[in-house]
């Protein structure tokens, strides 16, 4: 027979665990309604609205700005002037210090004068020679000639008595001639500075024998330095696109192109003085496709020294109309640079535009995309939302309404 006792735990057991087993998923339905729930309740939760950014403003306000061009230049005397021994001679005496500035007229170096003294006592001997000669041959035609009309004489003895007269007469002027030579040859013994300004060092010593027809008699050189000359170049794309500028009326030159010229040195200061372009070459260079310019510029406090590299600035055009604003305002965008303007409803709007030439440090020319009125934003610029509206701080805004715009204050000063 089956046993049987074992029948009713068994049954127990199993009723039990099927008990257990519709718990738990109880439970688990329980938490699946509970998450849906609350994930129901996320999807109707508002999301947060994002606080408008504070953002500076300007308003366009167009006006005429001064247009500089800028170019790279080298300053040089407006007169070097080498310094050459005309005469052959041993150098005596070096007459100045090297690297100073010297006079016009100024002794710089001194030959040996004895030899060329000598020369002159010479000539001056010849010069009285030939005048005693002169004036025997004079007296001779003298007599001769009132002879020759009495018939008392041949005409061949008065012929020779003029042609002897006539040699004398020459024979002095050659003379006076070699005297007048020996006499420049002696002052030639003096080299004296043809200008003033800076004398370069000497390339020969005391003591020396100077040849005047060899590459030793260049002495030294004079550099002239008030005023000085600056010049730069200007390349044919630089001419065309001004050409362009002024023809459509975007920029206006001074009258007759009398540019000023500034110049900024090296170390980013102004040099206080001014000057005016004296000439531009009228053809191009095949080598660099580029014309060359130069400037006069007073030298007055002799700062500016033959072979600086300096700054030259151009100014005296204008540009009418010009809309400028800072730099910090204009992005770049994958298609170009762009702006941001603030529409009347508050929402920022991109505006793309084309930018021209620097002013100053800080702006920028906008050529064409914006309008008299638009409020540009100058400030903030990363927090800006394209069709997001902004907020316009206190400030900006009454700036923008109050303040003239700089470029017409800067035109009308």
């Amino acid at each position: 027979m089956p046993d049987t006792s074992m029948g009713p735990p068994r049954m127990m057991k199993i009723q039990g665990a099927h008990a257990n087993a519709g718990s738990q998923r109880s439970r688990l339905l329980a938490v699946l309604l509970m998450a849906v729930a609350i994930a129901g309740c996320d999807k109707e939760k508002p999301a947060e609205q994002r606080a408008a950014p504070p953002v500076s403003v300007m308003t366009v306000a167009p006006g005429t700005i001064p247009v500089v061009l800028t170019f790279v230049a080298q300053t040089e005397s407006s007169r070097q002037v080498e310094i050459v021994a005309r005469v052959s001679g041993f150098l005596d005496k070096i007459a100045y210090q090297e690297g100073e500035l010297v006079k016009e007229g100024q002794l710089l170096f001194q030959l040996d004068p004895r030899p060329f003294q000598a020369q002159i006592d010479g000539a001056t001997g010849e010069v009285q020679a030939q005048q005693a000669r002169l004036s025997t041959a004079t007296a001779n035609l003298n007599r001769v000639k009132p002879l020759a009309e009495m018939n008392a004489v041949s005409r061949a003895d008065l012929d020779r008595a003029q042609g002897d007269y006539d040699a004398s007469k020459a024979a002095v002027f050659a003379a006076e001639a070699k005297l007048k030579e020996a006499r420049l040859n002696l002052g030639y013994t003096s080299i004296r500075s043809p200008v003033t300004g800076l004398a370069s060092r000497a390339s020969q010593r005391q003591g020396a024998f100077i040849n005047s027809m060899s590459e030793m008699a260049r002495l030294t050189y004079v550099a002239a330095i008030d005023p000085v000359w600056v010049t730069f170049s200007v390349s044919q794309n630089q001419m065309s696109r001004m050409r362009e500028l002024v023809t459509s009326g975007q920029v206006v030159p001074p009258k007759d192109g009398n540019y000023e010229v500034e110049l900024v040195m090296p170390d980013g200061s102004v040099y206080p003085e001014r000057g005016r372009i004296d000439f531009a070459d009228p053809s191009f260079s095949e080598d660099t496709g580029s014309f060359l310019v130069r400037a006069v510029i007073p030298n007055t406090r002799k700062e500016l020294r033959p072979g600086m590299f300096v700054t030259a600035n151009l100014k005296g055009a204008t540009r009418p109309d010009a809309i400028v604003v800072p730099q910090l305002a204009v992005q770049q965008g994958p298609n170009g640079h762009l702006v941001y303007v603030i529409k009347q409803d508050g929402t920022a709007e991109v505006r793309p535009v084309v930018v021209g030439d620097y002013q100053g440090d800080k702006d920028i020319v906008i050529v064409t995309g914006l309008k008299a009125g638009d409020r540009v934003v100058t400030e903030g610029v990363l927090k800006v939302v394209p069709g997001k509206p902004v907020q316009i701080t206190a400030a900006s805004a009454d700036a923008a309404a109050k303040a003239p715009p700089k470029p017409a204050d800067a035109a009308k000063k």
